[in-house]
């Protein structure tokens, strides 16, 4: 009996090591694509590799931050660097649904009503200050995001793959804007926080854009075929029972604080993560890993992507605001107190 158990651990060690050659050779893509996206986002490692994630896993990302930080510069970079179609959609108080998803038009040479697609049918859409659409127009978003696929008339119409979206929030101006409802807030896979570059970033962002050659040229290096393969390999990624165990700890920590001695949190959190919450940090996880080259997933990559993946799946109760806690320092204390495997 020992034996065959001792059998089976070194052929379980032998596959994890055959999996971990062959992810570290097919994703040599990755490296070309963070390299040509360097060329023009400075200081931005965490926003590209967030964006390679949601790339990976058919999860869009939420982006917060001031203006000015290159959130549309990014997908713009990354649509050029997979040479897939980007489109960009202004997000106003007064936009419709058929502004985004497209409507039917009336032909009257051929006296009937032909579809014109809107810029939803793209591989890269950019949703910029998506809270500044009515609700109605956030719903027909949703469906493009959750189902890949929209409704005009009476016909369904499937959206090319990759499809990302990318919605940008301005934390800072509230005028005008419809709050996102919890549950499309949760459809996002991350909600990515974006900070102001360091000095020394700034200097070489200012250089740039005053080079009298213009700003560097994004090539295509990567097809959108690498990517839909690059997808499969990240669900081949191993993952231990004990990492799946990590994650959710950290998950029934948000929902049951008081059984991981978290009892102080209890007050301050109004729900937690929802099993949605699990099955993205794993995703996310594993795609991490892809990024890093590594054919398994170790507790540094759950941690590495744990805020972007929570941070906007716990709700926080009218006492957590008024002692000005975030989000941010609830996942911090569980981080610091669920025991890593």
């Amino acid at each position: 009996m020992e034996q065959n158990l001792g059998q089976t651990a070194t052929s379980s060690s032998v596959d994890i090591r055959e999996l971990n050659e062959r992810i570290h050779q097919q994703s040599a893509f990755i490296d070309l694509l963070m390299m040509e996206l360097n060329k023009v986002l400075v200081g931005q490692k965490h926003m590209a590799e967030r964006l390679l994630i949601g790339l990976l896993t058919q999860g869009h990302i939420l982006l917060e931050g001031v203006p000015g930080l290159a959130k549309t510069l990014a997908i713009k970079s990354l649509a050029s660097a997979i040479n897939g179609k980007f489109s960009r959609i202004q997000f106003t108080p007064d936009l419709l649904p058929a502004d985004v998803i497209g409507t039917m038009i009336y032909n009257p040479q051929e006296h009937k009503f032909e579809v014109r697609r809107g810029p939803i049918f793209a591989n890269f859409v950019l949703a910029d200050e998506i809270n500044r659409a009515p609700a109605k127009v956030q719903s027909a978003l949703l469906e493009a995001m959750q189902e890949k696929q929209v409704t005009i008339g009476d016909a369904t119409h499937k959206l090319e793959e990759p499809f990302l979206v990318l919605a940008t929030q301005n934390p800072i101006e509230q005028e005008g804007t419809y709050q996102l409802p919890e549950a499309q807030v949760d459809r996002f896979l991350l909600k990515v926080v974006i900070t102001y570059p360091k000095k020394e970033e700034e200097k070489l962002i200012i250089r740039q854009n005053l080079n009298p050659g213009g700003a560097p040229k994004i090539n295509p290096v990567v097809s959108t075929q690498d990517i839909l393969n690059g997808r499969q390999l990240v669900r081949e990624v191993y993952m231990d029972e004990k990492i799946e165990q990590y994650i959710l700890d950290i998950v029934f920590a948000t929902r049951f604080p008081e059984e991981f001695k978290l009892g102080k949190l209890k007050p301050l959190i109004a729900y937690g993560g929802s099993p949605r919450a699990s099955i993205s940090l794993a995703h996310a996880a594993k795609a991490y890993a892809f990024i890093k080259r590594r054919g398994y997933v170790i507790p540094e990559d759950i941690r590495a992507v744990c805020h972007d993946v929570m941070r906007h799946r716990i709700g926080l109760t009218y006492e957590a605001e008024a002692e000005n806690i975030t989000s941010e320092q609830v996942i911090n204390e569980i981080l610091n107190v669920v025991e890593v495997p």
